[in-house]
């Protein structure tokens, strides 16, 4: 393979005494001429190595793709509202009692304008909603009466997947501006009012079910504060904020009960969580309600009427829902789930409380809407999504191994139950940080892989969220390359057990799992023989000057302070490429409208492994514009995954195997499938 001639630029800088080289600095920037035509002979490349299965895999992920999706019901008043998709739907549509109130191919035929987020009114007659475009994910905020269709108010600039908080009444909301604060709106005022400043990563608020109270939350990955605010006291413009935590390196969760006391969801000297409690207008005096439990991570809570409390948790990467007496915090038993998956947040409904509504999935089920009643004690499937994919059948296995310091790690393994007869082409996917756990969930992508007849594994990697904040900080920081020893012992446990051979085995990981797939090749190159790097954080030196990079300093240390720099270069992918390795073939995916992680990460790191590379497997770049970090139109994750897949079908598979060529996926995927690498953390991205 020929790749673009490439300058190289004599740039080395001391950086407190380290010498760091940066020969690819020019790629950061994407106007320029030299990196247009650079991404234009990357494109060219790209096109030439087109996969042979990749239409195979893209009609496989179409079909299954086909179940679509369905949200929990949202109350607002005597009005119900969920998000439905359909089959051949580029975007889900925003439902009223049953009727569609807002369709993002209506507002844009050309798929590319997003419904990021929306909030409907007391009533249910206005919705607060965003929108943004090209997958820029900067959107602006509008305001809609539902029963004439008009925009009342909008946009309103600088939002981002902000909160909203509707005033009783319906003439004015709270809401967030992207690191600016929380500011009060009040329909048709051009000046919003500045309620709670800068100076933290993001916000969160919410105000309680009889309007009274103000919640507001500061903070990032690892801390946040808490302040309420007694509206009855003073005017909206103006809240009087108490500190319910403040200055803790500790991440809490807070709300209003129907029952009028503050609900506080902590990791404080819990690093499991446990649930408090306290009297609103005291809110820093906490009582403990539901204890840490030393085997799950206490999750999602809601409070229903008869004195009922429901709680998710998270047991080695298995959620289950419990519930408790909200009174006494005494067990009174477990709700029944359909299966080992996992649970979404709960929505009840005001002056319903008996009721609670929450989404499940699991590895081949597209995620439903469940529905507990809290007087019968019962569940009951309440919606399923509106299409059908036959079942697959799978396997999943727990497997346990111990990482490079003796600490034990577990990872699911799914593969068909008929796969055997010696190793198989098998796919290692993991996160590891920000403390978000991977949890079983219904993606296509997977499934296609695993019905052709390939082995998906998942690691639950420290730096993640799936044993709780402790696990979270192990692999944080100066701790960073726990995560990557992890990883790495997950692949030697895969090859060792008999699953699969270092030339077959792929690595797939997005955003920070880009970073931790990044690091897994240059640190380890003779374990696999593919990769594909989605969306990577791979520059960790320069990462903060672009993106979000400057929102994750807390979660990996920034170069520019003398003790943290260290910590980075040991591990930053671009800057562990070594001349004369022969790599395994690999595949980054960015996004050109990507303002989460700059696509200059991948333009570098693919830069330097065509540089360095000493064999002949394939390093190449695939470049899509039009589209961001989030969310995007069916058809082109579609098309991203199938290229994806069939990428590494190419190189981890012999003639016999699995990518002998169309007709042996095909007859691979006469077995009945289902869904991917894994959709399963909550975007799988970085937050």
């Amino acid at each position: 393979m020929r790749y673009p001639e490439t300058v190289r630029l004599p740039l080395v800088e001391d950086l407190h005494g380290h010498r760091v080289a940066d020969p690819y600095r020019w790629l950061e920037d994407p106007g320029s001429p030299e990196t247009k035509a650079w991404l234009a002979e990357q494109d060219e490349l790209w096109r030439g190595a087109a996969p042979p299965l990749r239409e195979a895999f893209h009609a496989r992920l179409t079909e299954l793709g086909a179940v679509g999706m369905v949200t929990p019901p949202v109350w607002r008043g005597e009005r119900c509202f969920h998000q439905s998709q359909s089959a051949g739907q580029e975007h889900p549509v925003l439902y009223r009692d049953g009727v569609p109130v807002l369709d993002p191919m209506e507002l844009d035929p050309a798929g590319l304008t997003t419904l990021d987020d929306w909030h409907p009114g007391p009533d249910g007659r206005l919705l607060a909603y965003q929108l943004s475009r090209s997958g820029d994910e900067r959107a602006d905020l509008y305001v809609r009466d539902l029963d004439t269709g008009l925009v009342l108010d909008g946009p309103i600039g600088g939002c981002r997947y902000s909160p909203v908080a509707w005033l009783p009444g319906g003439d004015a909301f709270y809401y967030v501006r992207f690191h600016e604060g929380v500011f009060l709106h009040r329909l048709g005022v051009a000046e919003d009012v500045p309620v709670c400043g800068a100076g933290a990563v993001g916000y969160g608020i919410s105000i309680s079910p009889d309007g009274r109270w103000l919640l507001v939350s500061a903070g990032g990955s690892a801390y946040q504060d808490v302040w309420v605010a007694d509206l009855a006291r003073g005017g909206p413009e103006e809240p009087s904020l108490r500190a319910a935590q403040r200055g803790v390196r500790a991440r809490t969760a807070a709300g209003i009960g129907p029952d009028g006391r503050l609900y506080l969801l902590t990791d404080r000297d819990a690093p499991r969580r446990r649930l408090c409690v306290a009297d609103p207008a005291e809110p820093d005096r906490w009582r403990e309600l539901v204890p840490e439990d030393p085997d799950a991570v206490l999750g999602a809570f809601t409070v229903l009427e008869g004195g009922r409390l429901l709680v998710s948790a998270v047991r080695h990467a298995v959620a289950e829902i419990n519930v408790y007496d909200a009174e006494t915090g005494e067990p009174a038993g477990p709700v029944p789930l359909p299966g080992n998956g996992s649970v979404g947040a709960f929505t009840s409904r005001p002056g319903r409380g008996h009721e609670a509504w929450f989404s499940y999935t699991d590895a081949v089920t597209p995620p439903q809407v469940w529905r507990y009643d809290a007087r019968g004690g019962t569940a009951e499937l309440w919606a399923a999504p509106p299409g059908q994919a036959p079942a697959p059948d799978v396997e999943s296995r727990h497997v346990e191994y111990e990482s490079a310091d003796g600490t034990r790690i577990r990872m699911i393994v799914i593969a068909r139950p008929d796969t055997g007869g010696g190793p198989r082409p098998a796919i290692l996917n993991g996160y590891g940080g920000f403390g978000v756990p991977l949890l079983p969930g219904y993606a296509a992508d997977s499934l296609a892989w695993v019905a052709a007849g390939g082995v998906l594994a998942i690691a639950n990697l420290r730096g993640g969220g799936e044993e709780g904040e402790a696990w979270h900080r192990d692999g944080m920081l100066e701790r960073k390359q726990n995560v990557f020893d992890d990883f790495v012992a997950a692949a030697e446990k895969l090859i060792a057990d008999g699953w699969t051979t270092p030339d077959r085995l792929a690595v797939w990981g997005e955003s920070n799992g880009g970073l931790l797939v990044g690091a897994a090749i240059t640190q380890r190159p003779d374990l696999f023989a593919a990769a594909v790097c989605s969306a990577g954080l791979l520059d960790m030196v320069r990462y903060h000057h672009s993106g979000l990079g400057p929102s994750w300093v807390a979660e990996y240390g920034c170069a520019d302070d003398p003790e943290e720099l260290p910590w980075l270069l040991a591990y930053s992918p671009y800057h562990r490429v070594r001349e004369g390795v022969d790599y395994p073939a690999t595949l980054f995916t960015v996004s050109a409208a990507d303002t989460r992680v700059d696509p200059m990460h991948a333009r570098k790191m693919c830069a330097a492994m065509q540089h360095a590379t000493s064999g002949d497997r394939p390093i190449l770049l695939r470049h899509e514009p039009d589209v961001g970090h989030g969310a995007r139109a069916a058809s082109r994750s579609i098309a991203l995954a199938a290229d994806a897949l069939a990428f590494i079908a190419r190189h981890t598979s012999d003639p016999a195997g699995l990518a002998g060529d169309a007709d042996g996926v095909d007859a691979a995927a006469g077995a009945q499938l289902g869904g991917g690498p894994v959709q399963v953390v909550a975007d799988g991205s970085l937050p």
